[in-house]
């Protein structure tokens, strides 16, 4: 009876939303074009097909895309910067590239609790997992942890808007509490990359009583920049007994790699 309740208040929920936006039509939050579709997410179809996803021909380990397309061989299948250090993740993939529409978007889940938006990435997210589900599966998911001060400033952690959604539709175990950020990021707005890696080497640890039993952890973040936050998280999971650790983000700041040798 409970579950029929809750499956007819989200229908209601979700054609409110739809005559909502038909009575009362808005523009797109992107390119404030007016908004023509009966839907919550804010952000038209012009927009969202601007977002550019990232190509299949990556780094089997970091996923950052080749300079040459098309290049895949197993022989090169580690860019330069993989072969150099090991990151504490097994692998890492994002669904798109953070620059244009896709950048201004993850902005507004930033700092705006656009819950519509964060369920249309968890969908993109899950469509990356099933493009290759036997490498990038996972028994719980984990979202990257904001320090508590910035949480108390935010109100919330944009992460779970998209993490929370995906892990249900993998029908996994959801665990935003099992990780904490110990130190606060700097607060100097840019960071450089040396000052990326420094700020966050030993900034992340479970929480008294977490545990991971030997599981395989989709880590989930917005962005993945040098890949510093992504790696200290995924050394706090393995130190704590995690098997392995899958990092997905919505987006990659790129600069394609060439394959080592090439």
């Amino acid at each position: 009876m409970r579950t029929t309740l809750s499956t007819w208040s989200q229908a209601l929920g979700s054609v409110s939303g739809a005559l909502a936006s038909v009575i009362f039509p808005s523009d797109c939050r992107i390119c404030e074009s007016l908004l023509t579709t009966a839907s919550r997410l804010p952000i038209c179809h012009d927009c969202l097909a601007s977002f550019r996803q990232n190509p299949l021909e990556s780094c089997d380990v970091c996923g950052v895309p080749w300079g040459v397309p098309g290049e895949s061989d197993e022989e090169f299948a580690i860019c330069p910067e993989c072969r150099e250090q090991k990151f504490g993740f097994e692998r890492a993939r994002s669904y798109g590239q953070y620059e244009g529409a896709l950048a201004r978007a993850i902005l507004l889940l930033k700092y705006e609790h656009i819950e519509p938006l964060g369920r249309w990435f968890a969908d993109r997210l899950l469509e990356v997992v099933r493009s290759d589900e036997k490498r990038l599966s996972g028994d719980i998911v984990v979202p990257v942890p904001l320090h508590r001060q910035r949480k108390k400033e935010r109100g919330y952690n944009q992460v779970e808007l998209f993490a929370r959604p995906l892990a249900k539709r993998l029908g996994v175990p959801y665990r935003p509490v099992l990780l904490m950020r110990t130190r606060p990021r700097p607060e100097k707005h840019l960071l450089d990359y040396e000052e990326r890696w420094e700020s966050v080497r030993g900034a992340f640890a479970l929480k008294p009583g977490g545990r991971v039993d030997n599981s395989r952890v989709l880590l989930l973040d917005d962005v993945m920049t040098t890949g510093a936050t992504l790696d200290a998280c995924s050394r706090a999971l393995a130190d704590a007994g995690a098997s392995s650790v899958i990092a997905l983000t919505v987006a990659r700041a790129v600069r394609p790699a060439s394959p080592a040798g090439r």
